[in-house]
Parts: C-alpha cells; sequence; structure tokens
C-alpha cells in the first residue's frame, strides 16, 4: 500500500508496479524482493515470446508457474506481432490463474523491432489495430499495454492514442520516449500528459525514476496520477518504495541479506558457478551506487571466478564499504 495524502494533495493511495526486465526480474529476484522489501503491487514478468504453434519453453514456463509467483500479483508480458501466439499463450496463462496479460509494445532492441514486435509494431499502426481486435474478440482476461511514443517522433503518440482508446483496455502504461531514444534521451513528459488527458483507461507512468527525489518531483508534476512503475530504480535502491511510503532508510545489513537471498536461489536453480556468477555480475550495475568509492571492490567482483571468491569480495564492500543512505542519493551514473 502507499501514502495516503491529505485533502487538496494526493488523495488514492499510490499504486507501485515493478518493470520487467529481460534476464534479471526473473521468479527468483522477484521472490526475493517480494520477501525482503514489500510495497509493489504488481510485478510484470520478463516478456514471454510465444512461437507459431508452440507453446512457452521451460524457461518461460518456470517464471509464471503460479507455485513460482505465491503471494505476488504477477502479470505476465508477451511479446510477438502474431494475434493467434498472442490469444493461444493467454489461454495457458489464464489457466494457471492469472486474471491479466501485459503486451509488450516497448521494447527497443534491434532484434526485436527488426521483427515489428515490441516497439517495431508501434510502426505498423494498421497491422497493430488488426492485432488489438483479434485478440479483444477472442479474450476476455485483463489486458493491459506498456507502450512507447511510437518509432521515432513523438507525434506519432496521437494516432496510437487513438488506437488504443478503441479498445477496453485494462491499463496503458506509457514509457515517454521514441524507439530511437532507447533509453538515454530525455523522457518527453508531454505526452505522458496527453495520454492522462485523452486516454480513456487508466494510465501508469514508466521511465528514469531512480531516487527519492524523482520520485517526489514526478508526484509534485502530476498530483492526480495515482501508479508508477519502476524498473532499473529498484534494482539499484530495492528499498525506495519504502523510502517514499514511511522514511524508512534502507539498510545496509537487508541487502545484503537481500544479496544472500538472491545467490542462494540461483544457486538452486542454475547448474554451474559460471551461470549463478553471470547473473550476479549483472546485478552490481545496478547495485553499485549503494556504495561510495567502491570501483576497487567491483573490480574483485567482477574478476571472481569462483563463487568462494566472488563471495568474499562482496563480502569486505559490505563490511568496509561507505553505504550512501537513500535518501542523500544522487541519480545513478547509468542515468547521466
Amino acid at each position: 500500500m502507499g501514502l495516503q495524502y491529505k485533502a487538496g494533495k494526493r488523495e488514492q493511495l499510490m499504486k507501485f508496479y515493478f518493470a520487467p526486465m529481460e534476464g534479471i526480474t526473473g521468479y527468483v529476484y522477484r521472490r526475493a524482493y517480494h520477501e525482503f522489501f514489500p510495497g509493489v503491487d504488481k510485478f510484470f514478468t520478463p516478456f514471454l515470446a510465444p512461437k507459431q504453434e508452440k507453446h512457452m519453453s521451460s524457461r518461460e514456463k518456470n517464471d509464471v508457474l503460479p507455485e513460482h509467483n505465491q503471494g505476488m500479483y504477477t502479470v505476465p508480458q508477451i511479446l510477438c506481432n502474431r494475434s493467434e501466439d498472442f490469444i493461444r499463450t493467454a489461454k495457458e496463462l489464464s489457466s494457471m490463474g492469472y486474471e491479466e496479460i501485459n503486451l509488450n509494445l516497448g521494447c527497443p532492441s534491434a532484434t526485436v523491432v527488426t521483427k515489428k514486435k515490441g516497439a517495431g509494431l508501434l510502426g505498423e499502426p494498421l497491422l497493430l489495430e488488426h492485432f488489438l481486435d483479434d485478440i479483444f474478440s477472442e479474450l476476455s482476461i485483463k489486458i493491459s499495454i506498456k507502450t512507447r511514443l511510437g518509432m521515432e517522433d513523438g507525434e506519432e503518440f496521437e494516432n496510437l492514442l487513438k488506437i488504443y482508446n478503441r479498445f477496453p483496455l485494462h491499463e496503458l502504461i506509457v514509457h515517454p520516449r521514441v524507439r530511437e531514444d532507447y533509453y538515454k534521451k530525455p523522457v518527453r513528459m508531454e505526452y505522458f500528459s496527453m495520454a492522462l488527458e485523452e486516454s480513456r483507461c487508466p494510465v501508469c507512468y514508466n521511465g528514469d525514476i531512480a531516487t527519492l527525489t524523482d520520485l517526489k518531483n514526478w508526484e509534485q508534476k502530476y498530483p492526480q496520477e495515482d501508479r508508477c512503475m519502476l524498473g532499473r530504480g529498484l534494482l539499484t535502491t530495492p528499498g525506495l518504495i519504502a523510502l517514499y511510503q514511511n522514511g524508512q532508510e534502507m539498510k545496509k545489513e537487508r541487502l545484503y541479506a537481500f544479496h544472500q537471498a538472491l545467490l542462494s536461489g540461483y544457486r538452486e536453480v542454475l547448474s554451474g558457478e559460471r551461470n549463478v556468477l553471470f547473473k550476479m555480475k549483472e546485478l552490481w550495475f545496478y547495485m553499485l551506487p549503494n556504495f561510495a568509492d567502491a570501483e576497487k571492490a567491483a573490480k574483485r567482483i567482477r574478476k571472481a571466478e569462483r563463487i568462494s571468491e566472488y563471495e568474499a569480495a562482496v563480502r569486505m564492500l559490505f563490511e568496509e564499504g561507505e553505504f550512501i543512505p537513500s535518501s542523500c542519493r544522487e541519480k545513478p551514473y547509468y542515468l547521466c
């Protein structure tokens, strides 16, 4: 649950969503995060990519198995451009008990876009409209969309929004960049404002909120908006939601316990130390800003070839490194 504000400011409860991050926020990460840092209202899975007349892969099925997502409101995300594939996968997910499916229209990866999937489908508005017509005609499950503004120009979003308004979307999650912006160019907030004014369904914001200051600035600009999707910001500061809700700082000991739970979880499901180390080292790209002057420790972590070496490097960082309070943190380097 979010913080409730007095009349004259925010009257509704803020809802927080955890954005899907391919290769990172799988069920092992989601379960550990939910255990140590409660407060997320919806978790979105990394996208499922159904293939023609084929069922989910074993990796995809593992990620959405109900027993791997207990106690969390989890929304499976699908990336495809064939309505038959979306419908088949959505029905399979519905049979597992899922109440909501999310369509990925935001992935900017070249390998995805060239196949007219993800953000690539935004460049084919007629194909997109036919796709949505098919799936909404066939399915009764709640369908939300995570979208960018278009392929090259923000002006594309006006027409896309008209298309979305034709259908009974459960929710529209807007990342206000075009595909060509990737994740580096500034977000185009004027188009998010357009979505708030003109969308016929609830709208959720996503993009570049990584610190408490970012979150407060955003809510000051949009005091009536009641939902926000966080991604990289939560990977860096898992305790950001609690900091916003009640001023509770993330403790170094809790972050370490979370790290240990992740390490244990990956060791249970992955074969070989190399695969486990790859997963854990990838997380340090995001977690390192929690420590000041941590480049030497980061180098030791990156060079570790055995889990024992990795654990020793991480333990040294937590014991000797200067931990930065989340409320004092500046914008992480990957957003600068």
